[in-house]
C-alpha cells in the first residue's frame, strides 16, 4: 500500500492493530477508521500519527511527560474491556488531544453522551478545537475541572474511564457510576500499572478480573497520590517503586558506582513475557527485605552500565537489574542475595505454569466498610486514599 494520504495511513494502522490477535471487535474497527487522529496531532508527521505509539503532547520543565496521545493498541484493549454501546452515558477522565472522546462518541451514536473532564485549561481547549475540526465539537463535552471530582451535572454514567494512571479510585466516580456500569481505570499495584476493568459488587467493593499491564502518565491534582519515582544522583536512571520514598539514595548510588557483573537467568524471556508474565507474579510474590522497582535510563544514554528500560530487584547491600529487551540478561551490583532470590522466583514461576497478569484479580474495598470481607490466603493488601487495594493471583 503507498502511503500517501491520511486514509491510507489509518488503514494501514488499523491493519496492523487487527494483527494483534483480539484486539478489535467490527465496532472499534469501524470507529478507528472514521476518525482521522492526525486531526488531533496537527503539529505530527502522518507517519508518526498513524504509529502504534504513545505521542507526548506537553512535557514538563525536567522533559517528563504531563500528557500524551494513547497508544493506538492500548486504546482499543481499554475500549474493549469498558465495552461500549450506542446510547451509553461515558465519562472519561483526561481529555488529553481529544482522540478517544471521539473515538468514543462514534461509538456511542447520536443518542450517546461523552463527558471528557481535563484538569488542564490550555489542553481542554486543543482538545474542543481538535472536536470541532473533527466535526464532534458540537457533541462532546470537555470539562475544564479536577478529574477526582468527576462531573455530577452529567450523572449517572453507564461506563466511566480514565486515560491517566490512578493511585486509587476516588469515591466520587463510584458514586457517579451506575450500578451495573463499567469503571476502566490504570491504577498502580506494586511499581506497575494495569489496566483493570471494575464492576460494583453487591457489599459497595470494586472488583476487577480482567487486568492489562500498561504504561500511564499519573493522574494530577487533588487526587495523585505519592511520589514513587526515584532519580540517581548524578544519572539519568529513574526507579519507580511504592518503596520509593524509603530508598536510601547514597547507600544505593554507592552500591552501584562499584564494578558490576552480567549473568544470564536460566529462561531467555521476551519483552511480553516480562510485562505480562514474570513481571506481575514476581510484584505479588516478593520475598520478605526486599523491594521491586521497574527503571528506565535516558534515550541514548548509559548509566552504570545499565539502558534502556527494565525492572529491578533490591535489597541491602544487593541489587540485581533486569533490561526487558535483554533475553534473560542481568546486571549484579553488590553481594549476590537479589539474583539468587529472582532466580528462585523465576524457578518458582516456571513450576507454576507461567501465570500471568490474565490471573491477576483486584478488588477495592471502602474503608467505610461496616464488615472486613474475606479474602484468599496469598493476597496483598495496601492502603490506598480512599479504599483498601487487595491484589492476588489465580493459580
Amino acid at each position: 500500500m503507498v502511503l500517501n494520504t491520511p486514509e491510507a495511513y489509518r488503514t494501514n494502522l488499523v491493519a496492523e492493530l487487527k494483527k494483534q490477535d483480539g484486539l478489535l471487535d467490527k465496532t472499534l474497527e469501524a470507529a478507528f477508521l472514521a476518525v482521522p487522529r492526525h486531526v488531533f496531532l496537527p503539529d505530527v508527521p502522518l507517519d508518526v500519527a498513524y504509529s502504534d505509539q504513545a505521542i507526548p503532547i506537553k512535557k514538563d520543565t525536567d522533559g517528563s511527560v504531563l500528557s500524551s496521545s494513547s497508544q493506538p493498541s492500548m486504546m482499543a484493549i481499554m475500549l474493549r474491556q469498558l465495552r461500549l454501546r450506542e446510547g451509553d452515558n461515558v465519562l472519561e477522565i483526561g481529555a488529553g488531544t481529544g482522540y478517544n472522546a471521539a473515538i468514543m462518541q462514534t461509538i456511542v451514536g447520536d443518542e450517546g453522551n461523552i463527558t471528557s473532564v481535563e484538569l488542564d485549561k490550555l489542553l481542554a481547549e486543543r482538545a474542543g478545537s481538535n472536536l470541532q475540526k473533527a466535526r464532534l465539537g458540537a457533541v462532546v463535552n470537555i470539562v475544564t475541572a479536577d478529574g477526582a471530582m468527576g462531573y455530577a451535572p452529567r450523572a449517572a454514567y453507564d461506563r466511566i474511564i480514565a486515560t491517566v494512571a490512578v493511585w486509587d479510585i476516588p469515591t466520587s466516580w463510584v458514586k457517579q457510576l451506575k450500578q451495573d456500569g463499567i469503571l476502566v481505570a490504570p491504577i498502580w499495584l506494586e511499581s506497575m500499572q494495569v489496566s483493570a476493568a471494575f464492576v460494583i459488587q453487591p457489599d459497595g467493593s470494586l472488583y476487577s478480573r480482567n487486568n492489562i499491564p500498561c504504561g500511564f502518565v499519573p493522574l494530577r491534582g487533588i487526587a495523585s497520590g505519592p511520589n514513587i519515582t526515584r532519580r540517581v544522583s548524578g544519572s539519568t536512571l529513574t526507579l519507580s517503586s511504592n518503596e520509593a520514598e524509603f530508598i536510601d539514595g547514597a547507600a544505593l548510588l554507592s552500591l552501584l558506582s562499584d564494578d558490576t557483573e552480567t549473568t544470564f537467568l536460566s529462561s531467555s524471556l521476551t519483552f511480553s513475557e516480562y510485562w505480562r508474565g514474570f513481571v506481575p507474579y514476581l510484584t505479588l510474590n516478593m520475598p520478605e527485605g526486599f523491594f521491586f522497582a521497574t527503571y528506565s535510563v535516558g534515550e541514548n544514554q548509559k548509566d552504570f552500565g545499565l539502558e534502556g528500560d527494565g525492572f529491578a530487584l533490591i535489597t541491602r547491600g544487593s541489587a540485581c537489574f533486569v533490561r526487558y529487551q535483554g533475553k534473560g540478561e542481568v546486571a549484579i551490583f553488590g553481594g549476590a542475595d537479589a539474583i539468587f532470590t529472582l532466580q528462585a522466583v523465576l524457578d518458582q514461576w516456571e513450576k507454576s505454569n507461567r501465570p500471568g497478569a490474565d490471573r491477576i484479580r483486584i478488588q477495592l474495598l471502602p474503608k467505610n466498610s461496616a464488615e472486613p470481607v474475606a479474602h484468599p490466603s496469598n493476597t496483598k493488601v495496601y492502603e490506598r486514599t480512599y479504599n483498601e487495594l487487595r491484589i492476588w493471583m489465580e493459580i
